[in-house]
């Protein structure tokens, strides 16, 4: 019922077409706020949120049926910055005030926070450099921070910092929930090749209190990777919608197409192909089911199941989107199909919260290769 009730929302109020429209009209916001509350409406913004805090509780399973039919019509939202990845931390790490303060905001569309992790070109959260340096009573945040998804929109910015230790430490981490209007932030929007949003953030001297960090200020990793884990498994389900959505159009356009008297859907080269994609459709889609009931009964000892899905998710999600432009002939290169916007989103995707590479060594690193 979820999933069909996602479809049909997304279907009509956030098509491919709104995607172009966004980036044809370069769009203030690179999002449609009225969209974003019609996920309030539709319950998804809460979707994490326990029900003390005005959410519905649904779990990663049903984040991620959302999450696969966003990326059915590459809709552009905070869904995952906010209610997916801040969410899970402050719910898991915020203390009793915090959680009274942004949970229901958040269920209410009314918030927008952005999780800032990483610092350089590739996912590397062991290797925060950010300072967060003790001066009185508080401490001073000083250094950057790249590919802020909804970093340019965000109401406060949940940024990891180090308080202690050497980057490649997973010690001495701490997180920190600041306005992103406080003095010396430095915010510069970066529109992606897939026509997203990020951002780059300076923190020059910013302020933060303790009654801002979330979780014990310098053993924060663990919860850090609690809220990625969340992302990273609703990314997986964004792209297996990419990759499904890419392999219906491709094999609608195989019955269409003819070619010497027949479609070329009838030639066994191209049915093989559509098959294999079949499969690996398939197999994604248990990978992102198991990696979701990991994130329900244990989220601390989910991230073998996670990243075994994200390694997936970018292998699968870079077939089909190849496959369906080859198979298009020259129409699936240019601007006219959309099957060129599935390949922009992929590929951004795929670099997001972590490649093959980063997951595959993940999971060796987990069953000790």
């Amino acid at each position: 019922m979820l999933r069909d009730s996602a479809r049909g929302f997304l279907a009509e109020k956030s098509p491919v077409s709104a995607l172009r429209r966004l980036r044809d009209t370069k769009d203030k916001d690179g999002f449609d706020r009225d969209l974003w509350r019609g996920m309030k409406d539709m319950g998804w913004t809460g979707i994490l949120i326990d029900e003390a805090n005005g959410g519905s509780d649904f779990g990663h399973v049903g984040m991620a049926l959302v999450c696969e039919e966003m990326g059915r019509t590459l809709t552009a939202s905070p869904f995952l910055s906010t209610a997916v990845m801040a969410a899970t931390a402050i719910r898991r790490g915020g203390n009793d005030e915090q959680k009274k303060k942004w949970l229901p905001a958040i269920s209410d569309a009314k918030a927008i926070i952005a999780l800032a992790v990483d610092e350089g070109r590739k996912h590397a959260p062991e290797g925060i450099a950010l300072k967060a340096e003790m001066a009185g009573n508080a401490f001073k945040l000083n250094g950057e921070k790249s590919f802020v998804v909804d970093g340019h929109v965000a109401d406060s910015i949940l940024v990891a910092a180090r308080v202690e230790g050497e980057p490649g430490n997973k010690e001495g981490i701490a997180l920190f929930l600041v306005d992103a209007k406080s003095p010396g932030i430095t915010i510069e929007r970066v529109t992606s090749v897939d026509s997203g949003n990020n951002a780059r953030i300076r923190f020059d001297n910013v302020n933060a209190t303790g009654a801002d960090a979330l979780g014990e200020t310098g053993k924060a990793y663990g919860l850090l990777e609690n809220a990625l884990n969340a992302g990273r498994a609703g990314v997986s389900a964004e792209m297996l919608g990419i990759a499904g959505e890419s392999f219906e159009r491709t094999v609608a356009y195989l019955k269409e197409r003819k070619q010497f008297g027949k479609a070329i859907g009838e030639f066994q080269a191209l049915q093989h192909r559509a098959a294999h994609l079949f499969g690996e459709i398939e197999l994604l889609r248990s990978l992102v089911l198991a990696a979701c009931v990991a994130l329900d009964k244990n989220p601390d000892g989910a991230g073998t199941a996670v990243s075994a899905a994200k390694f997936k998710a970018c292998e699968t999600a870079k077939l089909a989107v190849s496959e369906a432009v080859q198979m298009f002939g020259g129409m699936g290169m240019t601007d006219e199909i959309d099957a060129g916007l599935f390949m922009k989103r992929a590929r951004v995707t795929q670099e997001f919260l972590g490649d093959a590479y980063f997951h595959a060594d993940r999971f060796a690193l987990s069953q000790k290769f």
